[in-house]
């Protein structure tokens, strides 16, 4: 029997691969993410080139530093936006009358837990009360004092090496848009090197239109969701479509934990003033609200993006999601339509033989 060496080459070099990219996990989505962001300034690097003033010419370098000094000034200033909004919200968390609040619960709570032993839920000498208090305790337990200061000090200097390195390597490649396809083609055989570059350029292309698209849906929801809810004099209207918008780059899932959350901060707001008859109306409107909006994303915007970028049918886009989601939950939705992408290009080199190939590509 006769050894393929340069198969097995092969395999192990693709195993040790794969052991390094989980064992390096950190850097690559560093990597990744600053890639996305190279992704998303390009079309503002290449509209500053153009800049010209007689015989000035704008330096390709500086509108490097433009370009990632704006996407920098935007991302720093919706921060310092929201940390009042935030900590206002927590001063009415923190303004509400416990007390009363558990009188006005007592009927309901008594209701309830009657129904749950009703249910063998609960046991007859077991309460509601008692339960939450075992829950609390053995949360308390498990997170200390020193270990939460621990994880805070530990989570600030992880979050200041990945927003340095991201930004870092955002810039170079921003500045040198063949560096990340350079660095790719390192690991591509001489014999497909032409089909890589082929593959390399399709993903930019598409993958750019594909974030941008995305970046404008989220801007979008935050917009309507915020607007909407103003309107109606929903207090803390601005951070339930900033949290709305955000949560939109969960497909399908993230509208529905943005509602949830928007319908808990709205009811937050009315218990501090002790408004309770107000609480299920203001719910109705979020998520009255949530759903009005998702109806214009999911009718106009979602179809847009994915016909224009991904060039995807939405029910295949909508089939990838869920595979993607059964296989890797939320972080598995997030980067569905990125991976399928890619995957598709792929395809579309190697085995474009194939039938089902064929159609899945047919609009690249």
């Amino acid at each position: 029997m006769k050894i393929n060496y340069r198969l097995i080459g092969g395999i192990a070099a693709s195993l040790l691969g794969l052991y390094l990219a989980w064992y390096f996990a950190d850097i690559l989505v560093y990597v990744l993410l600053a890639g996305v962001l190279s992704f998303i300034g390009h079309p503002l690097v290449r509209l500053f080139d153009k800049i010209q003033f007689e015989r000035f010419k704008m330096p390709h370098t500086l509108s490097t530093i433009l370009t990632l000094l704006i996407m920098v000034i935007i991302l720093v200033s919706l921060f310092m936006a929201f940390v009042p909004i935030i900590n206002r919200q927590a001063q009415v968390i923190t303004s509400i009358d416990f007390q009363y609040l558990g009188e006005q619960l007592e009927k309901p709570l008594y209701e309830m837990e009657h129904k749950l032993v009703e249910w063998n839920v609960l046991e007859d000498h077991q309460t509601l009360e008692s339960m939450i208090a075992v829950e609390l305790e053995s949360l308390v337990d498990m997170t200390s004092i020193k270990r939460v200061l621990g994880n805070v000090v530990g989570l600030a200097g992880s979050l200041f090496i990945g927003i340095f390195s991201v930004i870092f390597m955002a810039f170079f490649f921003l500045r040198d848009d063949r560096l990340f396809y350079s660095g790719i083609m390192l690991f591509v055989p001489r014999k497909f090197e032409d089909k890589g570059a082929v593959i390399l350029s399709d993903t930019r292309r598409l993958l750019s239109r594909y974030f941008v698209g995305l970046s404008i849906e989220l801007l979008t929801m935050m917009t309507l969701i915020t607007v909407g809810l103003t309107m109606f004099d929903v207090e803390s209207a601005l951070l339930i479509g900033f949290i709305g918008g955000l949560m939109n780059v969960i497909p399908y899932l993230g509208p529905i934990i943005g509602a949830s959350l928007g319908v808990l901060i709205g009811a937050t707001s009315n218990l501090s003033s002790e408004s309770y008859a107000d609480i299920l109306p203001i719910s109705l409107v979020i998520l009255g609200t949530f759903a009005v909006a998702n109806l214009i994303d999911n009718m106009i915007l979602q179809p847009l993006i994915y016909s224009t970028s991904v060039k995807a049918h939405p029910i295949e886009i909508f089939l990838i999601i869920l595979m993607a989601g059964s296989l890797a939950g939320i972080p598995g939705m997030i980067l569905a339509i990125p991976s399928y992408t890619v995957l598709r290009i792929v395809a579309k080199q190697f085995f474009n033989q194939s039938k089902l190939v064929q159609k899945i590509t047919e609009n690249i």
